[in-house]
């Protein structure tokens, strides 16, 4: 895996989501008991969490903003975050992974 494959799941989420109102955001996840906004930022979390480990750095909770819409952007930061941490192959095909999973439950 590699950055720029990184960079294309997270192209493609944002591409499917970039567009939602609230209402979607708040609709459940696809065999799921948890909102569509809930799912995605437990993504953004665990992003922020790789990109801190493969930097050295103390993990830090992703703050939930008061408006879903953001989750794209977060996402966006916390990825490209995680791709400047340089970190090995897995670490980015985990990441790859959980993007595309995120991404099919939505």
């Amino acid at each position: 895996m590699s950055a720029a494959e990184l960079d294309r799941a997270v192209t493609l989420l944002v591409r499917q989501v970039g567009h939602w109102q609230q209402p979607r955001w708040s609709a459940t996840a696809e065999g799921g008991n948890v909102s569509r906004a809930d799912l995605v930022h437990k993504l953004v979390q665990e992003i922020a969490n790789l990109a801190a480990d493969a930097a050295g750095e103390p993990r830090r909770e992703v703050p939930r903003l008061p408006s879903d819409l953001a989750l794209p952007d977060q996402l966006r930061v916390v990825a490209a975050d995680l791709t400047l941490a340089a970190p090995p192959e897995p670490v980015l095909a985990g990441a790859v992974d959980a993007v595309t999973r995120t991404r099919a439950a939505l």
